[in-house]
């Protein structure tokens, strides 16, 4: 198998966001027990066929605000020419000035510049830059390694946080609204029309689903950031109940009655 067919059924959790009366968390389970895991360098074929190397860095990344794109900026003035191959590139045209990492795209958002088509800090594999000895790959996954700090406190939002997705929904009840904090996979189809333009794509697809932990684990990092140490114990919960069960029935040779992810499942085979 490769890249299952989208649009297939899941298993939902909802709980209430601790100290909150009027918040849901709504929870992929069939994602979250996945075992995706991410393969760039490692069998990752990129978005695009023509460029295998770039992953999913070719367009550059969103800024989710103002803030984001502050505390990427913060992060890109601790690059250094030996680790950045666009190091020169993205120097201020003025004494003084910021670092020119920023771009807008055709309906004028904010994002992260693109060099040579693919982002800015996305280091090519094969070029060669003055003073580089680094490696390819995103330079600021490289700095969070270097200065021992998670990726997410020098990434964009999107970057880090791919490939769940977190978004809104409302649910009225009566007289009552409540807010819905989806948490799920960031798969093919929330990219729109562009995700149909992708060649490959990862979360759906076999070849990534060989982790050897599940993603509610692998991701706890990013889902702690997302939700809160509360939140995540009980995502956590329902999570190992789950894989519990899942293991108890196979053992047994019983019949599944949770719906598992058929990229998982077709890796297994």
């Amino acid at each position: 198998m490769s890249e299952v067919k989208a649009g297939f059924a899941r298993d939902w959790i909802e709980f209430a966001v601790p100290n909150s009366e009027d918040e849901i968390y709504k929870c992929d389970l069939t994602w979250l027990t996945s075992n995706w895991t991410c393969i760039y360098g490692d069998g990752c074929k990129g978005v695009f066929a023509n460029r295998p190397n770039d992953g999913c860095c070719t367009e550059g990344a969103m800024y989710s605000d103002a803030a984001d794109e502050e505390r990427t900026l913060r992060a890109a003035e601790f690059l250094t020419p030996d680790m950045w191959q666009f190091y020169q590139e993205a120097r201020p045209k003025k004494a003084g000035g910021k670092l020119r990492i920023t771009d807008t795209d055709e309906d004028d958002e904010r994002k992260t510049r693109t060099v040579d088509d693919a982002c800015i800090f996305l280091n090519r594999k094969g070029h060669e830059a003055p003073g580089f000895t680094g490696s390819y790959g995103c330079v600021l996954h490289h700095l969070a390694q270097k200065r021992d700090m998670h990726f997410s406190d020098t990434k964009p939002d999107v970057c880090w946080q791919l490939p769940l997705r977190r978004s809104y929904e409302t649910r009225e009840v009566g007289e009552r609204e409540y807010s819905i904090i989806v948490l799920g996979e960031y798969e093919r189809l929330a990219w729109g029309d562009g995700g149909e333009d992708f060649d490959w794509y990862c979360t759906s697809n076999t070849e990534a689903h060989v982790g050897k932990e599940p993603v509610y684990i692998s991701n706890k990092a990013e889902l702690l950031k997302l939700m809160g140490e509360e939140a995540y114990a009980i995502l956590a919960e329902h999570c190992d109940r789950r894989i519990e069960g899942i293991k108890l029935a196979q053992s047994r040779s019983l019949p599944l009655y949770v719906i598992q992810h058929p990229a998982t499942l077709g890796a297994a085979k």
